[in-house]
């Protein structure tokens, strides 16, 4: 089994967190500063340096007041997240 880390699965995934935070205009010191956490935190997973544990996603969609349910079910039905308005 290839690392999750590196995975196309797992960058879909964060993809999901990212555009949850993009639609929230929150950026990422002020969705750090709600989870208690450096900034750094959150540049390292969206960056795919650092992987999230479960708990971790949950209070992290939660902080952005996105609901980790059913940002789970469109990602295992395969949905590819909203895309990303800093890139192109």
């Amino acid at each position: 089994m290839k690392k999750t880390l590196t995975s196309a699965d797992y960058a879909r995934l964060i993809g999901f967190l990212i555009a949850a935070r993009e639609k929230a205009g929150i950026r990422q010191h002020a969705l750090a500063e709600a989870l208690d956490v450096p900034q750094s935190f959150v540049a390292k997973y969206e960056g795919g340096e650092r992987r999230l544990d479960v708990i971790e996603f949950i209070a992290i969609a939660r902080a952005l007041g996105a609901d980790p349910l059913k940002l789970l079910r469109d990602f295992l039905a395969g949905k590819a997240p909203p895309a990303s308005r800093k890139r192109g």
